[in-house]
């Protein structure tokens, strides 16, 4: 929890951040704000930086406008976020990563 209370009031003063976090405490439906985007990452390690990838070329979060206000959990085959306004959490479906992280 400290972790949470030290990072929220950092993301505020900065100008439409995306933070990616290989920690779940972060995705709580309670954490959305308009001013920023979380990310955590429920995949191995060694996964971390194709499944960044593979989610900002994603249509739905391709661009910051896109990704602001929700706190995404990404995984193997789907993504899952909340977003203000919103009160279900949504659900997406992706299929595994190419082999050769396309």
């Amino acid at each position: 929890m400290k972790d949470q209370e030290d990072i929220l009031p950092l993301l505020h003063q900065l100008k439409h951040p995306t933070f990616f976090t290989l920690d779940h405490g972060f995705y709580r439906p309670t954490f959305p704000h308009q001013g920023y985007c979380l990310v955590f990452l429920d995949v191995w390690d060694d996964e971390v930086a194709d499944y960044i990838r593979r989610f900002l070329r994603h249509p739905e979060f391709r661009t910051q406008t896109q990704r602001m206000g929700k706190v995404v959990r990404i995984r193997l085959t789907s993504i899952s976020y909340w977003q203000i306004h919103l009160r279900a959490e949504q659900t997406l479906r992706w299929g595994p990563p190419h082999p050769r992280g396309f």
